[in-house]
Formats: C-alpha cells, sequence, structure tokens
C-alpha cells in the first residue's frame, strides 16, 4: 500500500471515529430527552398536582368561599382549579385537579384543563375536560381502558358530582364537534347532562385524538357522605366526606 493510500485509508478511518463519537453523544441526549419526557416530567406535574387539589379544597373552606379565587366553578378563572377529577378505573388514588382552559399551562402542570365554551358541572350540555396521554403527569393515559359501568366523578365546591361511561370513539384532532352541548350535533339541543374527556392517540403521538362520553347519574351535595366508591380517597383528599 503506498503512502498516499494509506494517508487516505487513515482519514477516512478518522472520519469515521469521529461520525461515531457524534452519533454515541446525539443518543445520549435523545435518551437524556426521553428520560425527561417520560419521567421528570411526571415527578414535576405529580407535585404540582397534589398542591393545586390541596390549594383548591383549602379554597372551599375559607370564610365565604370568594368566587373572585376561580375556585367556584360557575366563576371560572383561566388557568385556575375549580374542581378535581376522580376515575378509579385509573387507580385507587387518581384524584386530579381540574382548571380552566386547555392551554399547554395549563395541560403541562395541572394536569386536567377545561374547555373554556364548555358547560359546567350541573348544567345541561358538556363538561369537556383535556389531559395529555403521556408525559406531564399522563393524566389519561389509560383512557383505554375505561369499560361499561365506570364512573367518573367530579368534586367541586357544591358537592359531587357523578358520571357512568357510555362510550369510546377515535377521531381526527380536528373532529371539534365532540365538545358540543350535544356532540356532533350542532343545531342540538342538549336534554343530557355530558361529561367528555379528550386526549392524544396513540400514545406518543398527536396524530389522533381519544374521546371517551359519561352521562351525568347522580348528584351529591357538599356535606352528604361522598359515593362509596370514592369515599375513602375524598376523606384523605379533602379532610372530609364531600
Amino acid at each position: 500500500m503506498g503512502h498516499r493510500t494509506r494517508r487516505r485509508h487513515g482519514v477516512i478511518v478518522g472520519a469515521i471515529g469521529v461520525l461515531g463519537e457524534v452519533l454515541l453523544t446525539l443518543g445520549v441526549i435523545l435518551l437524556l430527552f426521553v428520560v425527561w419526557q417520560l419521567w421528570w416530567t411526571n415527578l414535576e406535574a405529580d407535585a404540582a398536582q397534589d398542591s393545586a387539589v390541596h390549594s383548591v379544597t383549602q379554597a372551599w373552606d375559607a370564610d365565604g368561599k370568594k368566587a373572585t379565587d376561580g375556585s367556584d366553578p360557575t366563576h371560572p378563572i383561566e388557568g385556575k382549579v375549580w374542581g378535581i377529577l376522580y376515575i378509579p378505573r385509573f387507580g385507587s388514588a387518581y384524584a386530579k385537579p381540574i382548571a380552566e382552559g386547555t392551554s399547554l399551562d395549563v395541560l403541562d402542570t395541572i394536569g386536567v384543563g377545561h374547555y373554556p365554551d364548555t358547560q359546567l358541572p350541573g348544567e345541561k350540555g358538556n363538561v369537556a375536560l383535556a389531559g395529555h396521554r403521556q408525559t406531564h403527569g399522563q393524566v389519561f393515559w389509560d383512557m383505554d381502558k375505561l369499560q361499561d359501568g365506570d364512573k367518573a366523578y367530579i368534586q367541586t365546591k357544591d358537592g359531587i358530582y357523578t358520571y357512568t361511561f357510555r362510550s369510546r370513539s377515535i377521531v381526527a384532532p380536528t373532529q371539534s364537534g365532540v365538545v358540543l352541548p350535544v356532540p356532533d350535533n350542532p343545531t342540538a339541543t342538549p336534554t343530557q347532562k355530558l361529561l367528555t374527556l379528550t386526549t392524544c392517540h396513540p400514545p406518543f403521538t398527536t396524530r389522533m385524538r381519544m374521546i371517551v362520553h359519561f352521562e351525568q347519574t347522580s348528584f351529591t351535595p357538599s356535606g352528604d357522605a361522598a359515593p362509596a366508591a370514592i369515599a375513602d380517597l375524598v376523606r384523605k383528599t379533602t379532610g372530609k366526606d364531600s
């Protein structure tokens, strides 16, 4: 092998070595990013959500229960927590704060956001909520596990609203009619009290949306015993039955 050939061979080997080191570094960076997305953001969100639940229950107990603090759903304020969502199918300790709005500031920290133009608990129409399927607390990770008979509960300062699972569907992100007062029927007058949960689908993509509809089946006023399925969790979360 001549001197020029050996030199060219050395340059190629050196270039391959540098490329290998660059790819290895990029791989480590990508791995750290994935760890941050799937682990650290969940830890941060869990802590923020626990704090938000504690804060709203304290606000409900405050003298006068001022509507101006945003904790009253009849006077919602963007970014402020006004309710707590319980879904036993998602775990025995599942209690997530509900804030007004669906911006990333809300979904990345509070976890569950209420579509501002949709109804509020107790009203005829559709209480529509959004949440991440993964990262930032992954509050709706188990949406695909919901089944007939499953319940969701929304607690506000007025009491606890019980909703029963009705249906699940996969739709395009542009299909916004799912959060209308009568889903996908813009001209209809609502006669039912619905709850709709929306999240991304499949996991780790934003290609489609998973939609779950519930229907309100009962209401427990504040001061009455909480529904048996969540009674222990409500006592732990709020320090009382409802």
